[in-house]
């Protein structure tokens, strides 16, 4: 739906097409914002608050933000105008969520990086056709001979607005607030939100169709780049080498296609694949990332995720607990309901064999899904069929089942961003679990055992390894709030149960 445009804005804009004698379109509003902003640099533009500094200067008014973020924000001046409230993005998107009671108080570290995210939304709604964002814009003629002579000349096109790359610790609402931004954008856009995780196997899924050519990263990146102009990857973590060797050149190709990275991680970007093996090779990627994107760190003592009510009673801990749990299955699936061996298939033509499967719920041992040489596309597969897992026997991680452990970290992942439902027996609580999996400067910080205590004993307890010691917090957190009410009441609605 198109824009109401103000009477008196409407004449400016009459006068500056009159002037320049542009054609009336499809995209007038978005031509006409820019011009009222260039035509009298001046004039005070009182009418059109075109000025993205005025919002944050009035972010004072705002009855849910804590005085820490309204003061952190501009406590310059408190006036509001018709404009703020016309005024769309994720800062005013905030805020209505705020006083309709579905988020909490404004938390100071928020409201920075909404501030990013705000700059970034008006930085593209001024540029839509500059950034090619809006996929109706040209015809289907036009844009299917671009794409045509783009393979057979090369060609490099940076866009003029700088992504963002936002990280911090577990449960400071990375995710939440890139899901506010995406859901401001218009429908019309090329944009995509995807977790890392499923990005990186689609990456993989193309490479492996266009096998055979000269650079088939270039072929998929500009694949890419056709369907979204504007990526959003939740969760930026690198642990494969296979991902870290070609993450350089791909995005090499797709930034200079146009591509505008949004980015969630718990990683600095400095600390992204930190002592992964030939590093040298992705060090390059790391200054990309950081020249094409402004990078801001949310830092919380919060975790919001750990604020929810008690446990529902679908994580039971202790040993020997298989029938209990069979028990619980068949009462998800109903009493009159005979669940069945069945396959499901994954990308690139694979097939995980579920051992006992239906009505949306799959029951594994552990050792079945997470003890076998399986990854994040068997896991999506998975889940894209079945809604809840009964996983039977989590154990507690160490340096024996690091392997393991990764595995079990990578399902926590694609559950939680499947909203998926967890029914399972473990030896112990989400926090035990992995309590032996430390960083290497966590390690290097803890204080000398006691003499009856060995230190063989020490090495053959913990497991030094910094990627699963990032991750772990993020585990136990997302292991914590999967098993509210909230939660579940969240995965009922997500899949109309």
């Amino acid at each position: 739906m198109r824009p109401v445009i103000r009477s008196s804005s409407l004449s400016r804009i009459r006068w500056a097409l009159r002037n320049n004698q542009e054609r009336y379109s499809s995209t007038l509003y978005s031509k006409s914002r820019k011009l009222l902003i260039g035509v009298n640099q001046n004039q005070a533009l009182v009418n059109t608050n075109t000025d993205n500094s005025s919002l944050y200067s009035r972010l004072s008014i705002f009855r849910g933000l804590s005085a820490e973020a309204v003061e952190a924000a501009d406590p310059a001046t408190t006036r509001l105008t018709v404009s703020d409230v016309n005024r769309k993005g994720p800062l005013v998107e905030y805020e209505r969520r705020i006083n309709d009671g579905e988020l909490m108080t404004g938390d100071i570290c928020q409201i920075g990086a909404l501030r990013e995210l705000q700059r970034l939304y008006d930085e593209l709604v001024d540029s839509v056709d500059t950034c090619r964002l809006d996929r109706y814009n040209t015809s289907d003629k036009s844009s299917r001979s671009r794409w045509f002579w783009s393979r057979l000349m090369p060609q490099t096109s940076y866009s003029p607005v700088k992504g963002l790359y936002l990280y911090g610790g577990v449960g400071t609402g990375k995710t939440m607030l890139m899901d506010l931004f995406f859901d401001q954008l218009p429908c019309t856009w090329k944009k995509q939100r995807i977790h890392f995780h499923d990005f990186m196997l689609s990456v993989h899924s193309r490479l492996q169709k266009h096998k055979g050519l000269s650079d088939p990263l270039e072929v998929v990146a500009q694949e890419i780049a056709h369907d979204a102009i504007l990526l959003c990857l939740d969760e930026f973590m690198v642990t494969d080498v296979a991902d870290a060797l070609i993450l350089n050149r791909l995005f090499g190709h797709l930034f200079s296609n146009g591509v505008i990275l949004v980015a969630t991680s718990n990683r600095n970007p400095d600390k992204l694949y930190e002592g992964g093996l030939q590093r040298d090779l992705f060090l390059p990627f790391i200054s990309s990332l950081k020249e094409r994107s402004v990078v801001h760190e949310i830092g919380s003592a919060v975790d919001y995720r750990k604020l929810t009510s008690a446990e529902q009673g679908f994580y039971f801990i202790g040993k020997d607990l298989s029938t209990l749990l069979k028990q619980k299955f068949q009462q998800l699936i109903g009493d009159n309901v005979v669940a069945r061996p069945q396959v499901v298939e994954v990308v690139m033509g694979r097939k995980l064999q579920i051992p006992l499967g239906a009505n949306g719920c799959a029951y594994f041992p552990f050792e079945e899904l997470c003890d076998r040489p399986l990854g994040a596309a068997d896991y999506f597969g998975l889940f894209k069929k079945f809604h809840t897992l009964a996983l039977d026997g989590i154990p507690v991680f160490g340096l024996h089942n690091r392997t393991a452990a990764y595995r079990f970290v990578t399902l926590v992942d694609v559950m939680y961003e499947n909203r998926a439902r967890l029914l399972c027996t473990a030896e112990a609580s989400p926090l035990e679990l992995l309590e032996k999996i430390v960083t290497i400067s966590e390690a290097k910080s803890m204080a000398p055992r006691t003499s009856s205590r060995s230190r063989k004993n020490d090495v053959t307890e913990l497991c030094v390894d910094n990627e699963l010691g990032f991750a772990k917090d993020r585990t136990i957190s997302r292991l914590t709030e999967m098993n509210s009410k909230e939660y579940l009441e969240q995965h009922a609605i997500t899949h109309n149960l």
